[in-house]
């Protein structure tokens, strides 16, 4: 793939790839003797930014490049490459999954000699995967698909623009496609000119993109068809182009995309709220479809095949079995019981001189009696802790990250769904915490305020380290929130009592230190939450 593509990118670009000192070819040594051409994966022309694959001969691993060409007699193009050098090197304190981490910035005079016929040179890790435009190469992107794979671009966006970072994703041959199919800012180096709103408007570039094969915005590279325009020079929506394309994201394309009018979108924030939408609508389009076809056929294992594509549904029908086998086995408790006292006030005998009625029932499925009574005869109860009442449910569950968006907020709902095989994960962070931003974490709404005396964590991520914090409404600032107990989560069920018991209709676990996974990542996993209130 690397080596077509290398190809492709020589056949696109026939304005030249040579530098002062010769032509930039593979084979040839960069970087003050350091770095090894390998492969090109493209040009902006914007700014004679050639991007490269190319191997760190001290290191033994492959690195993308982003070589700046240009004479450095020309003092504007020296001026243009310090200041995109100068973003590139403060870019390189961001970290994010979406953003190849920059390792090195090379200027003239510091890695980068006068000889060489560059400018400077911006170093980032390399990205395994596949360019965009091979994405693109055959057939547009199914929507679902590409709403999804800007989503996580766009998560990165919000990232670096919360930091005043612009990132400079707007030409096509910087992205690739990673292997578990999220787009990557491959080759780190935003234009001198690059503003936040260009990140903003490159990411409805991408999707338009997606959806249709053809960049919308000017300086894409020859390889891409240009979007077509109408007269009055506004882009056309990617649905008159792609009729599959749903009103929603083409509406959301060109609205990212275009300058003028009052219905534009402006910040990256904005999108992820409509990709969100849009994700929970074609989730729900989906199982409509793959439930109602006629031609579905049912497998053992539950699976439901129809014509267009499986869906398992196993979870979901062992969820709504294990609930209609709890409330038959829970009415037959209550009419047991109800039966034994009417035969006992017949029969004019105390309730403890009836016979036992055992019935085989899952801890799960019992049936607590009404606050003052007796549990039914021969019915086992697990007594709660000392001063502590029977857990409460809250009736909503979302993710907790004040002006950022992320961190698989479709998710939160799976704490409390009783099934620990779901659950919660952050993101993937290369730096611990507080490093990149404060922390992260779930706020549960409670119907009514709740006197919350401790709270159980079923985790899978030992090491991590948790606030309990209340609130006085649904959305709060970090700072309006107060800490009303703290602890570290160990590997599986946890227990966090409160430092008195607290009085509140919101409770936010806030987690200020992440565990770490076996790839050297910073992540933290909740399964499953239980909230018990004072008795």
């Amino acid at each position: 793939m690397d080596t077509r593509r290398s190809e492709q990118a020589g056949e696109a670009s026939q304005v030249g790839i040579r530098a002062q000192s010769g032509s930039l070819a593979p084979g040839r040594v960069v970087g003050d003797g350091r770095y090894r051409l390998l492969a090109q994966f493209g040009v902006d022309e914007r700014a004679a930014a050639h991007l490269w694959r190319a191997r760190d001969g001290q290191l033994k691993r492959d690195v993308a490049l982003t070589l700046l060409v240009g004479d450095p007699a020309d003092a504007e193009a020296a001026r243009l490459a310090r200041r995109t050098l100068e973003r590139a090197a403060h870019a390189s304190k961001f970290g994010h999954g979406g953003v190849a981490r920059v390792l090195d910035v090379l200027s003239l005079g510091s890695g980068v000699t006068s000889s060489e016929g560059l400018l400077g040179v911006v170093v980032a890790e390399w990205t395994k995967g596949s360019d965009l435009i091979d994405l693109v190469a055959q057939r547009p992107v199914a929507p679902a698909a590409a709403a999804r794979m800007v989503q996580a671009l766009a998560e990165a966006v919000d990232h670096a623009h919360q930091n005043g970072l612009v990132l400079g994703l707007d030409h096509p041959q910087r992205l690739r496609l990673t292997p578990d199919g999220a787009l990557k800012l491959a080759f780190p180096g935003p234009l001198p000119e690059a503003t936040l709103r260009d990140d903003v408007k490159a990411l409805g570039a991408v999707l338009y993109l997606l959806l249709t094969g053809r960049w919308a915005l000017p300086g894409g590279p020859a390889a891409i068809p240009a979007a077509p325009h109408s007269p009055n020079g506004r882009v056309i929506p990617p649905r008159s182009l792609v009729a599959t394309v749903p009103v929603e994201l083409s509406s959301l394309a060109v609205r990212t995309i275009e300058d003028g009018g009052h219905g534009g979108i402006r910040t990256s924030a904005a999108i992820l709220r409509v990709l969100d939408q849009v994700a929970e609508a074609e989730e729900r389009t989906q199982l409509i479809k793959a439930v109602g076809e006629d031609e579905a056929v049912a497998e053992p294992d539950g699976t439901v095949w129809t014509t267009k594509k499986p869906v398992k549904d196993v979870a979901r029908r062992k969820k709504l079995a294990f609930g209609v086998t709890v409330l038959v086995v829970a009415t037959v408790v209550i009419l047991a019981w109800g039966g034994m006292m009417l035969i006992n006030l017949f029969q004019g005998e105390s309730k403890s001189s009836g016979p036992q009625i055992n019935v085989a029932a899952s801890p799960s499925s019992q049936v607590a009696p009404p606050s003052g009574e007796q549990p039914p005869p021969g019915q086992p109860t697990t007594p709660a802790p000392p001063g502590v009442g029977a857990a409460v449910q809250p009736s909503a569950v979302a993710v907790f990250n004040p002006g950022s968006k992320g961190d698989s907020p479709g998710r939160a709902k799976n704490t409390t769904d009783g099934d620990a095989g779901t659950g919660w994960k952050t993101d993937e962070y290369d730096k611990q915490f507080p490093v990149l931003k404060d922390g992260v974490g779930l706020i549960m709404t409670f119907k009514d305020p709740v006197n919350l005396s401790q709270l159980k964590i079923d985790a899978g991520s030992p090491g991590s380290k948790v606030e309990i914090r209340s609130a006085d409404k649904k959305n709060p600032k970090l700072d309006e929130t107060k800490v009303v107990g703290s602890g570290e989560l160990a590997a599986g069920e946890s227990t966090i009592a409160l430092q008195q018991p607290q009085q509140a209709q919101y409770f936010i676990i806030w987690i200020t230190q992440l565990g770490e996974n076996d790839k050297g990542k910073f992540v933290t996993e909740i399964k499953e939450l239980t909230f018990l209130p004072a008795g």
